[in-house]
């Protein structure tokens, strides 16, 4: 397992679970559409309304846990951080080549988008004897 075979993993799962965490230090989560970009970074958009919106900015560690068919998810940690011009154009890019449907969210009131870096990333694979697990540090 390389971080392009990891890159590819993450690439056929469109959605992920991501975890924040409230001033009350109490943990949310909240099932969210994804991208990836080849550094292993994750995109998504959320509203200024949502739950998750505060709770980045004001801490900005989350984690994700994606892929669910069969036994092999991704578990992630890292550090997300809202995009503005001119980066998030690029992002939006790549955003919307997962998301063809993006664009037109647009004109949601609050959209932003999201990028998180990684810090930890650990692949396991439980459908295979012996489990194959395998972590990333960043």
């Amino acid at each position: 397992m390389t971080e392009s075979d990891l890159y590819a993993f993450i690439a056929k799962c469109k959605l992920g679970v991501l975890g924040s965490i409230r001033d009350e230090h109490s943990p949310q989560a909240a099932l969210v559409g994804i991208a990836v970009t080849p550094r292993l970074e994750i995109i998504f958009d959320t509203v200024k309304s949502s739950r998750k919106y505060p709770n980045l900015i004001a801490k900005p560690s989350c984690s994700f846990v994606i892929g669910w068919t069969g036994e092999q998810t991704v578990q992630y940690e890292g550090e997300a951080r809202e995009l503005d011009s001119p980066e998030l154009e690029h992002y939006q890019e790549i955003y919307f080549k997962t998301w063809p449907d993006g664009p037109a969210r647009m004109s949601w009131p609050g959209i932003v988008y999201f990028v998180v870096r990684p810090r930890w990333i650990r692949y396991s694979d439980f459908d295979q004897r012996p489990p194959f697990i395998r972590e990333f540090v960043f």
